[in-house]
Parts: C-alpha cells; sequence; structure tokens
C-alpha cells in the first residue's frame, strides 16, 4: 500500500464526475492511494463547478477551509482544477490564491502530473494530453476504492462548447467544442466494461453535437450503434441535447439499438419565443413541440426531460405564462427548474438587466414545480401494478436503488444482492419524483395509507 494518498472534492456536473474519477486513476498511476480524509491528503484535489454563484461560493468557501492544511503541512500540493480555473484564468487566481500550488482547466490533468512527476515532457510521453486523461494501452483503469462498486460510469465524448447562449458560462470556462476520437471513447467503454461497468452516459455540453466539428467524422447516431455491440455493456444513455441538432438519426439509432435507453434531455430553457432569442436558442417555441412530437413518434413511450430558466433578463408575466402553458401542453417527464442568476462575463451580464425581481422568480419557480409535480404523479402512476425491468446501482438507506429504461428513480427492499443487474420488478407505488417495487418473486405488500 503507498504511502502516498490523494483525495478529490468534486462539485457540479456529471462532467466533473468523469473527470475526478480518471484524475484518480491517473494519481494511481504515478503510485498515490485514494484517502476520503482531506487531512490525510498528500494531493488535494478541488475539481470546481461555477454555473451557478451558489456553486462558485461554495467551492471558494471549502479551498478556504483547507488552507490550514497547507499551513501545518507545506509539502501538501493543493490543485484547484475545473471551471473555477476555466480555460484561461490560472493567472489571475495565482495571485489571489498564492496557497495553491497547481491550477488546472477543466478536464485537464497535465499541469497537476507534469507538477507531481516534475516533468513536463511527461504529459506526451504517457498520452496525457489536454483534455485527455491517462488512459494506458488504449485503458482507463478504475480508482482502487470504486473497483467491483463503480456500475455505472460517465464518458465524455464532446468537451467544450461553441454555442455561447447568453446566460452561459461554459463556453468561457470549458473553452470551444472539441469531439474526442472515436477510437478513444469505444476503448474506455470497453475498458469499464471489462471492469464491471453495466452503464455508461455519454456526455457533452451539447452531446448531439458530437463530431460535427470534424470533417466527414461519425456523429452520435453513429457512436451509439458502434458502442451497442461492447461486450459486457447492457445500457447506453447520453445528455444534454440541443434541440437545433437532435436529428432523426439520433431518434432511429436509440429506436432500433436494445442497450440504448429511451431517455432524452432535450432543454427547451423558455417557453416564449422573445425571451428564447435573447437567450440565443436557436430555435421557437413551435419548433420545440414540433421536436417533441416528432422524438415521441419515432421512439413511443420514452421519457423526456427538460429545463427552464425562470426570469431571465425581461422576463414579463406574459412570456412566463408561455413558458407554464408550453410545460402544461407538453407534460414532460422531467422538468429541471433553475432561478435566473447572472454570471459574470456572460453576454446576458453585460448587456442585459437583471430585472426580475427574486421574489416574482420564485413565485414563477413554485409555480412550474407544482404543475410539474401534477404532471410526472400522473405519468408515473401509469406503471403502478406494471412489471418493468430496473437495473440497480447501489444500496442507500437499507433500499435497492435503481432506474428503469425511462431513467425513473425505483426502490427495492430485498436482501438479495442487486448490484449491477437488470432484474425485472413489479411497481407498488408511485410518486412524482420516484417509485417503490417488489421483485418477482416476493408477495406483494399491500401499501397503507395513513
Amino acid at each position: 500500500m503507498s504511502d502516498k494518498k490523494y483525495h478529490i472534492w468534486t462539485a457540479g456536473c456529471q462532467m466533473n464526475v468523469a473527470d475526478s474519477r480518471r484524475l484518480g486513476s491517473s494519481l494511481e498511476h504515478l503510485g498515490y492511494a485514494f484517502t476520503d480524509q482531506a487531512k490525510e491528503a498528500d494531493v488535494l484535489v478541488l475539481n470546481t463547478c461555477v454555473v451557478r454563484q451558489s456553486a462558485e461560493d461554495k467551492a471558494l468557501g471549502f479551498l478556504h477551509s483547507i488552507r490550514p492544511l497547507k499551513e501545518k503541512n507545506p509539502d501538501l500540493v493543493i490543485n484547484l482544477m475545473g471551471c473555477l480555473v476555466g480555460v484561461k484564468g490560472a493567472e489571475k487566481l495565482q495571485k489571489k490564491l498564492p496557497f495553491v500550488d497547481v491550477f488546472s482547466p477543466p478536464s485537464d490533468p497535465g499541469p497537476l502530473i507534469a507538477h507531481l512527476t516534475q516533468d513536463d515532457d511527461y504529459v506526451a510521453e504517457t498520452n496525457v494530453t489536454q483534455n485527455r486523461f491517462a488512459i494506458m494501452d488504449g485503458e482507463i483503469i478504475i480508482p482502487e476504492h470504486e473497483r467491483g462498486k463503480l456500475t455505472s460510469a460517465y464518458i465524455p465524448v464532446v468537451y467544450g462548447c461553441s454555442h455561447a447562449c447568453t446566460y452561459c458560462i461554459i463556453p468561457y470556462q470549458r473553452g470551444i467544442e472539441r469531439s474526442r476520437p472515436l477510437g478513444e471513447i469505444v476503448a474506455e467503454a470497453r475498458s469499464l466494461a471489462t471492469q464491471g461497468v453495466k452503464e455508461i452516459t455519454l456526455l457533452g455540453q451539447i452531446v448531439d453535437r458530437y463530431g460535427k466539428d470534424v470533417e466527414d467524422g461519425p456523429n452520435l447516431a453513429d457512436l451509439l450503434r458502434i458502442l451497442n455491440d461492447v461486450e459486457g455493456l447492457e445500457r447506453i444513455r447520453f445528455l444534454t441535447s440541443h434541440p437545433n441538432y437532435f436529428g432523426v438519426d439520433i431518434m432511429r439509432a436509440v429506436a432500433d439499438l436494445d442497450k440504448v435507453m429511451p431517455h432524452f434531455e432535450v432543454p427547451i430553457q423558455a417557453g416564449d419565443d422573445d425571451v428564447l432569442e435573447n437567450m440565443k436558442r436557436g430555435y421557437t417555441q413551435n419548433d420545440y413541440r414540433e421536436l417533441i412530437a416528432q422524438i415521441r413518434a419515432e421512439v413511443p413511450n420514452c421519457s423526456i426531460a427538460t429545463d427552464i430558466i425562470v426570469g431571465f433578463p425581461g422576463e414579463t408575466d406574459e412570456q412566463f405564462e408561455n413558458t407554464y402553458t408550453l410545460l402544461a401542453d407538453l407534460k414532460m417527464d422531467v422538468a429541471h427548474l433553475a432561478r435566473y442568476s447572472p454570471r459574470k462575463g456572460t453576454v446576458s451580464e453585460r448587456r442585459m438587466e437583471d430585472d426580475v425581481p427574486d421574489k416574482i422568480k420564485r413565485e414563477r419557480f413554485h409555480r412550474l414545480e407544482a404543475l410539474q409535480k401534477t404532471i410526472a404523479t400522473e405519468i408515473n402512476a401509469r406503471l403502478l401494478g406494471e412489471t418493468v425491468p430496473v437495473f440497480f446501482e447501489e444500496k442507500v438507506k437499507g433500499r435497492w436503488r435503481g432506474r428503469t429504461p425511462t431513467n425513473k428513480l425505483v426502490f427495492v427492499e430485498t436482501d438479495d444482492d442487486l448490484r449491477g443487474k437488470v432484474v425485472d420488478v413489479r411497481i407498488t407505488w408511485t410518486g412524482p419524483w420516484s417509485m417503490q417495487a417488489q421483485l418477482l418473486n416476493q408477495p406483494v405488500t399491500p401499501i397503507v395509507l395513513s
């Protein structure tokens, strides 16, 4: 067992989760062992998010809380990584945070690896390049503390974003859109599958843009068809899609392929055309309605999730009502809701007044929340008494947690080991956000309502 230890604190999106896991793999290749205690670490990494101000504040708060560790142990290596650093932000942060040793852009382990090895050429020699992690001999090794436990994993396929919605900080912090090579993605999927991973989720800020930055390159539908043949994988998902690039080829790939799950994450962000134009989304609410209708026609019984921002600069009561009406009409399975908050450096922050009072934002948020709760309750109730296949990942508070093909959360109480298994279960209770089920070989327990 190595006497050198690393700890990674991760905030934010699934991309950061994937980056942290793959960074852990690289650190273990260098001989470091994982610890879940920051105070025990020789290398302490903060993988940060700045999509919202609260995420940035949380990261800075944790960073300052560990400063005493550095003062007590000058040899401790502190690495600040992710969107707080961005692709151009290291120089300014170095002056503000002199106790941080290494600043790494998102998805880039190069600066930390070079610092630890004292070898700037190490990056090239070990196949660790900017925005790529250590995949030795075509494999990525799951960090030791997750081996035998990890059954579902994220695989980034598109880094960065070039769409530049007016409210979004991601293009400024993660850089321009860059698709990973097809062979690299497939090698990672195969490697994960040989280590017990049964489900993968392909990630991109705009995942349906995969391959569009490469002339004559494969697209997302091509990638899904190739990954469907990877031995050992049982389920494949992808997120997040943009309405402008979600083509019928993707819909038909999902309909045709047995391992690709019929669940789509397609954000609209607002249901009013003027607001959408101010957001620079590139489509109208009618375009979106037609897309959802087409998806449901091509992939019957699928589920669809959307994102909505309330209180965007200039949003009137009438414009909000258009969003409310759209959500009521389309009856999405999931709606991820957020109140608009300006992010420094974005177009909306520089050029638009944040003129919707917080009280109004909260009222609009709660109205959509209540509407979506009603919609999700009705949709999920259709599954009561039905038998559905559920992929189980882990046990939480005595119950196994898993998801249906349409990504609905299901809990089962049993002493059986369900980790990494797809099991047919009978739904015995449904709610707006989750469901309860029993194994088919278990007697049905009636639900007693108090």
